[in-house]
């Protein structure tokens, strides 16, 4: 007996409820595909836009004061710069973006600043107000996410600073004010003529008050040789949710490694509190999906008593009626597996950017996975129903029709 042909002939003959059972199939598969593109495009966005707060985690060396994150870097010990090429060097996910510094309180003229040496080709500027300020800089790799998709503002892309040559410095708003000078105007530091390129614009934070020179040129004009007090790190969401820190303090042993706790965290609880989401509503769809299969296929058994007996009494073994029901549900678990998955992928990407204010990609991976997960499904929920139906009694189907 060709199991095929009967069970294509079933279907064309039922075409009332095999629709309804490929309905459930479909619509099941296209939530459980609508939520992970969502959840994928959210945990995306989430971690682009804290990622561009700014540098989370900082590495001083072993004796300076933590008591203000902002400023723990100011008159702080030193260590050496090789320091930088040792982090890189280690391929920890994480510290591709990272930043030296080296700054000192110094007296310009008569008014006490903050001098902070950076490196251009390195230092991050991920504030949107040091590109607004006339910076064009060229844009670096996201430490985790590569590219950065559509949900990335542009401003906030990551950036290296590289119009500042070695006669040149970037002044802070309130250092200008106190300072009372202008760009293209010459401040005199430790006997250098600096220009200044740069105005920045009020960010709020300490670098406001602050000086910014060539690493290199600080680090000759002071004397102090080939040392930092500070190395920010741009560390993303997942390589810090992977022990980031404690990873860098394994390569740099003899530093602190200190983070933002607040910035950390979010970013941290953000995406796993995301995470666990989808996956507990992608388990109860798929729970209510089988129960759904379950009961459609017990509908059909029950419907389909007389043609069973009748295969039974004609000499139709157990395992070609349980192979007979077992092929619908593939056949149909394959079919509404595609079909949800289009469907699920057309509504987040076509109704995302309207409806939840959010770019969605869609995810190709998920293609196989959806027919594996919606045969999987109504196979598993047709296994009891299919089993009853190979163990009817073809003489007593028969007696009660």
């Amino acid at each position: 007996m060709r199991l095929g042909l009967v069970m294509w002939k079933e279907l064309c003959h039922r075409r009332g409820s095999v629709v309804s059972g490929l309905v459930a199939i479909t619509l099941g598969i296209a939530v459980i595909v609508g939520i992970r593109s969502v959840t994928r495009a959210s945990e995306h966005a989430v971690a682009v836009k804290l990622d561009s707060l700014g540098a989370n985690v900082l590495v001083l060396p072993q004796g300076a004061s933590v008591d203000d994150y902002h400023t723990a870097d100011i008159d702080a010990p030193t260590f050496p710069e090789e320091y930088v090429e040792r982090m890189v060097s280690s391929a920890l996910l994480g510290v591709e973006n990272l930043s030296p510094k080296l700054t000192r309180r110094v007296r310009i003229g008569a008014v006490p600043v903050v001098l902070t040496g950076i490196l251009p080709d390195h230092e991050v500027a991920s504030k949107p107000t040091w590109q607004l300020a006339g910076l064009e800089p060229a844009a670096t790799a996201h430490a985790c996410l590569g590219d950065l998709g559509p949900n990335a503002d542009e401003r906030l892309r990551r950036k290296p600073v590289e119009q500042l040559a070695p006669d040149e410095c970037l002044v802070g708003e309130e250092a200008a004010a106190r300072l009372g000078v202008a760009k293209g105007d010459t401040l005199t530091v430790a006997g250098r003529a600096l220009k200044v390129s740069r105005l920045l614009p009020a960010t709020g934070t300490v670098d406001d008050d602050r000086v910014f020179m060539h690493l290199h040129e600080m680090q000759d004009l002071l004397g102090v040789g080939r040392q930092l007090s500070a190395i920010e790190v741009m560390g993303c969401c997942s390589a810090i949710g992977d022990g980031l820190l404690s990873k860098l303090r394994n390569v740099l042993p003899d530093t602190r490694v200190v983070g933002i706790a607040q910035i950390v965290s979010t970013q941290v609880e953000t995406n796993r509190l995301m995470d666990r989401l989808s996956w507990g509503i992608l388990l109860i769809v798929l729970l209510v999906g089988g129960l759904s299969i379950g009961n459609f296929m017990w509908a059909n058994v029950s419907q389909r008593r007389r043609e069973i007996g009748i295969l039974r009494m004609i000499g139709a073994p157990r395992a070609s009626i349980f192979g007979l029901f077992l092929l619908k549900a593939v056949v149909l678990g394959a079919v509404g597996g595609l079909l949800g998955y289009g469907l699920g992928t057309l509504a987040v990407v076509g109704f995302g950017p309207a409806v939840l204010g959010l770019e969605v990609r869609a995810l190709p991976g998920w293609v196989g996975l959806a027919v594996l997960l919606a045969t999987a499904v109504a196979v598993l929920g047709s296994l009891l129903p299919a089993w009853l139906a190979a163990r009817f009694d073809p003489s007593a189907n028969m007696q009660e029709v």
